[in-house]
This record gives C-alpha cells, structure tokens and sequence, in this order.
C-alpha cells in the first residue's frame, strides 16, 4: 500500500517546519494521535526514535530515517510483518506559503493484508493530520 496527499498552507515555511516537528504536541491538533513521546528527549532529527499511539492501532516507534532541517522528514516503524514508511516533505510555493506533502508506504510479507484491513483507515488519518496541519499553522496564534 501507498498513499500520499498534499496541502496547501499560507504561512511561512519556517512556521510549518517548527509545527510539524514539534511532534509531542501532535495530539493538540491532530485526532489521529493519541500519545507522542520521544524514546529519549531531543528535537527531532535523524536516528531519533518517537513512540506513537493512534486510535485504533497498536503502539508504534518510529524512527527517523532521513532528515534535512526546514525541509523533510522519513520515518519508518515495523511491527508484525510490515515495514511502514512516511514522509513528511515541504516545497517553498511561489508568491508565499508552502506545500506539504504526506506520503505512507508499507511493504512485507503481511503488509497486502494490512492494507486491505487498515487502508481506508490510514488514508483517512493521513488525509485528517494534512487537513489538520493546515489549521494549526494558519491559525493566527497556533501555539
């Protein structure tokens, strides 16, 4: 399974990049997320491992696999037989803002299955925290 969604956001991209990996205060806006917490304190940043809990999943740790500050973010998890990849990618907009783009990928022996069971689900939450990611940035106090 593979899945990817964009947004659009007027604010700056400095502001975006700051909500976004502030990930321990995701469940302030995103109800896709129950519980984010860092597996040992830090900003976000390559290697470091964030342990996250979502509504109708199973605890997850993600690691960030591949980072560039102001930019992107990879994460991956594995967790029975699947292999789940995201990423987290903004691009400057001409004449101000941002786009971000949120993609999901799973692969595995167990991950067809997965997707069959849990894929509207994820879209769904994938689709919600863009949505949502939105608001919180062009709110006009947002944090």
């Amino acid at each position: 399974m593979r899945f990817e969604t964009g947004v659009d956001i007027d604010a700056s991209q400095e502001r975006v990049w700051r909500i976004l990996t502030d990930v321990v205060r995701w469940p302030e806006f995103l109800p896709t997320m129950t519980r984010v917490a860092y597996a040992v304190d830090g900003p976000l940043g390559p290697g470091v491992r964030v342990r996250i809990k979502q509504p109708a999943l199973p605890p997850m740790v993600w690691e960030v696999t591949e980072f560039t500050d102001g930019a992107s973010f990879t994460w991956r998890a594995a967790s029975g037989g699947v292999v789940t990849v995201a990423g987290h990618v903004l691009t400057p907009r001409p004449g101000g803002g941002v786009s971000v783009l949120l993609t999901i990928a799973q692969s595995g022996p167990l991950a067809p299955l997965v997707g069959l069971l849990t894929g509207g689900r994820t879209r769904r939450y994938v689709r919600t925290e863009a949505e949502s990611l939105k608001r919180r940035c062009e709110a006009g106090s947002g944090r």
